[in-house]
């Protein structure tokens, strides 16, 4: 008989770990999270912040039986190795009566029989500073959202909600959309010389760089090319020499999702989903086997023995030549580096023996991370460049032209698409340009480009503000908020967002400055080293907090806070709408004649000095939204319309093309794997049909599975609008987000 218990978070993880202990050892999972802070009350003492935590809705039978497993038992705690996970054990450790001073924690980076093993021969301690910081993280995000959200349904409309991080990140996007509509654009002129296939750009004028502001007019522009064609023009220099393209650093959790996002068109949340499966298991041919480590890390980190073999798979494809020097870690603050970076378990498998064992996405994003991880370990690839400089005889206009050749690939034989050859240039210095041929393009100056996912987390990422593991759900909930929306490829901000990113700017400025908030994040992991107390940040957060927030609750008690906004849109009686807010929401309202007009709030349009940016944009919302994608038969650009019976993919070139398909979802059928459509009834009501197999669902299917069974849970939207995610099979809910 078993008398050593192993608890993990997960059945799929359970199941891995099993075929690599003895019969000595039996393994269980609590299914994620087991106790939190409750649901339906703050459950933080404003004075002591002490929280007070309740069993999850459904885990009293889970805990009931982790209880009677582990009786008479060594037990180890083997949750996942970041903060939250650590927070898990701890939860489980007080609910066993574990004692404080046991030494019942593993911890591995991947799934593999050799991590698994020496984890269990050298158990520790709970660490308590990681279990802090993850409480100070928790009570932090609960005050800011139990506080911030009522406020939102007194002065804007219920159901709205508020986060520490979410709302950061909604006024990069706010402040950017600001920027893009108050760009004005201007005409600009660049100017070429044509020597046969060659193409030179003019870079100075008089010593002076040439840019879009040098030459504005057309005048000008004739001017200029005028005097070049009464010059002689002569090669002034070439430069030849030897460059690098450095191998790339293996994955981290913010790169992963950058690349899948760009690479493979999915969503954050879609990769971590992915990610996760691959690192915890997923059943096979050859048993249940573990195909990554660890996908929540910030650290570029790469073991020995996976260099070694990382060296080995390079040296026999490719050879020595191919072999890179290795890198040190990247260089970044209180980086976890404990953990490694995202690689594969078992680099043998390369894609193509993967691809007998996974399909689908887990071989998409484990052929990602495979060629990412053996390139990170190749040889940097080495360029041929040559420059060339080209000048008139009075020295007063400078062009220039340079190419590239491929010296070795390196890196590049793996990952290909970086390669960027251009033609040879030959030229000597002194050589006179013969009968050079004098041209222009007339451009406009182009404002920001607005946020993608990938260019999201990046900023994110880069100013320190939240956690990359935290990035899926905060763009998740921005969406599922309507607080922005996909356009294409882009996430544009909705009136909804804007409005809200200024309430919150002028009335919790702290709150959603980025620089505080990454600060923030930097006393968490002062509370995870140990120099800091967590009740002690958390109480200097809430004493500001406390101040902005008692000044906006009596304002709007003394009915001196009404949340209104004029427009650029004019009224019939000549004046001027304001978006104001009532009992069902915002609606436009005319103080000069009290007209009123409905407005879709999940328009696009940015707030400006003040003023809701309406533009041209129908009082109906939006019509359509452009995708990523073109028409099949015509090659048009394809766009989301709303029709009678809901939404579907049209044609924009319609009616010249009548092209039409429905709206896919973003998971696969439960039952084949096929692709998922979204239908309307005849009676209104949504519902599900796979393409492949027919299958009918009433809710939508999602990407996650059930802690209970392992079955796919499905998205079902209960009466009062919230989401959650429904067992078909065991009959659970989980509130969205909850265990991801």
């Amino acid at each position: 008989m078993p008398d050593k218990l192993v608890i993990v978070e997960s059945p799929a993880k359970a199941k891995t770990i099993e075929r690599f202990l003895g019969r000595s050892y039996e393994v269980t999972a609590s299914r994620g999270h087991i106790r939190d802070l409750p649901s339906s009350t703050f459950g933080i003492d404003l004075e002591t912040f002490e929280p007070t935590y309740e069993t999850l809705k459904g885990k009293e039978k889970v805990i009931q039986e982790l209880k009677r497993k582990a009786k008479g038992k060594k037990v180890f705690l083997a949750s996942d190795l970041d903060r939250e996970g650590e927070a898990i054990a701890w939860h489980i450790a007080e609910l066993l009566g574990l004692s404080a001073g046991d030494k019942n924690r593993i911890v591995f980076n991947e799934i593999t029989e050799a991590a698994i093993k020496d984890a269990v021969k050298e158990p520790k301690t709970i660490d308590m500073s990681k279990v802090d910081a993850q409480v100070a993280r928790r009570i932090l995000d609960r005050i800011v959202g139990y506080k911030l959200s009522p406020l939102l349904w007194r002065t804007i409309a219920r159901g709205l909600s508020a986060g520490r991080v979410q709302s950061v990140a909604l006024r990069l996007m706010a402040e950017l959309e600001k920027k893009i509509i108050v760009f004005v654009p201007h005409r600009f002129f660049k100017i070429f010389m044509n020597n046969g296939d060659d193409r030179f750009s003019l870079v100075k004028i008089d010593g002076k760089k040439f840019n879009n502001k040098s030459i504005t007019k057309e005048e000008d522009r004739d001017r200029i090319i005028e005097e070049l064609r009464s010059s002689t023009l002569h090669i002034e220099d070439v430069n030849k020499r030897k460059s690098k393209r450095t191998a790339p650093m293996p994955f981290i959790t913010s790169t992963l999702q950058q690349s899948a996002i760009v690479d493979l068109g999915w969503s954050a949340s879609r990769t971590m989903k992915v990610a996760q499966q691959l690192y915890e298991g997923i059943e096979t041919d050859k048993g249940h086997i573990a195909f990554i480590t660890y996908m929540r890390t910030d650290s570029t980190r790469i073991s020995a023995q996976a260099r070694d073999k990382a060296v080995e798979i390079i040296k026999n494809r490719f050879g020595n030549d191919y072999v890179g020097q290795g890198k040190p870690t990247k260089g970044k603050k209180k980086i976890q580096d404990a953990h490694e970076a995202i690689r594969p378990t078992y680099p043998e498998n390369d894609p193509e023996i993967a691809s007998k064992l996974l399909s689908g996405d887990f071989l998409k994003l484990y052929t990602l991370i495979w060629k990412r991880f053996i390139a990170s370990q190749m040889s940097n690839a080495e360029y041929f460049v040559t420059e060339v400089t080209a000048t008139d005889n009075e020295e007063r206009f400078s062009f220039s032209i340079s190419s590239e050749e491929r010296a070795f690939d390196g890196f590049e034989k793996v990952l290909s698409k970086n390669s960027r050859e251009t033609s040879l240039l030959s030229y000597n210095k002194g050589q006179v340009i013969e009968n050079p041929v004098f041209s222009s393009e007339e451009d406009m100056t182009k404002p920001p480009s607005r946020f993608t996912e990938a260019s999201l987390v990046k900023e994110l990422e880069k100013r320190g503000i939240g956690r990359p593991s935290t990035y899926a759900t905060i763009i998740s909930t921005l969406i599922d908020r309507k607080y922005v929306l996909r356009q294409a490829k882009e996430l544009r901000p909705t009136l909804l967002g804007s409005i809200v990113n200024e309430f919150l700017t002028d009335s919790f400025p702290e709150v959603v400055d980025t620089s505080f908030t990454a600060n923030m994040e930097s006393e968490l992991d002062d509370i995870e080293s140990g120099s800091k107390q967590w009740k002690e940040v958390v109480g200097n957060f809430y004493d500001d907090f406390k101040q902005d927030l008692d000044d906006i609750d009596g304002k709007i008690k003394k009915g001196e806070l009404r949340i209104e906004f004029l427009t650029d849109r004019k009224c019939e009686c000549g004046g001027t709408f304001k978006v104001v807010f009532g009992r069902y929401g915002g609606y436009l309202k005319c103080p000069e004649c009290s007209k009123n007009e409905s407005i879709d709030m999940t328009l696009f349009a940015g707030v400006v000095d003040g003023k809701v940016m309406l533009k041209d944009l129908p009082t109906g919302g939006v019509k359509e939204v452009e995708l990523d994608e073109t028409c099949p038969e015509c090659g048009s650009q394809l766009v989301r319309r709303k029709g009678r019976f809901g939404e579907f993919i049209a044609c924009s070139a319609y009616p010249k093309c009548k092209f039409t398909r429905n709206i896919t979802v973003e998971a696969p059928c439960p039952k084949c794997g096929g692709t998922v459509e979204k239908l309307r009834s005849k009676k209104g009501k949504n519902y599900f049909k796979c393409s492949n197999c027919g299958e009918l669902y009433w809710n939508e299917p999602s990407t996650v599975k059930c802690k209970e069974c392992d079955s796919s849970l499905f998205i079902k939207i209960k009466k009062d609008g919230k989401k959650i995610h429904y067992c078909e099979t065991c009959k659970k809910e989980v509130a969205v987000g909850e265990g991801e």
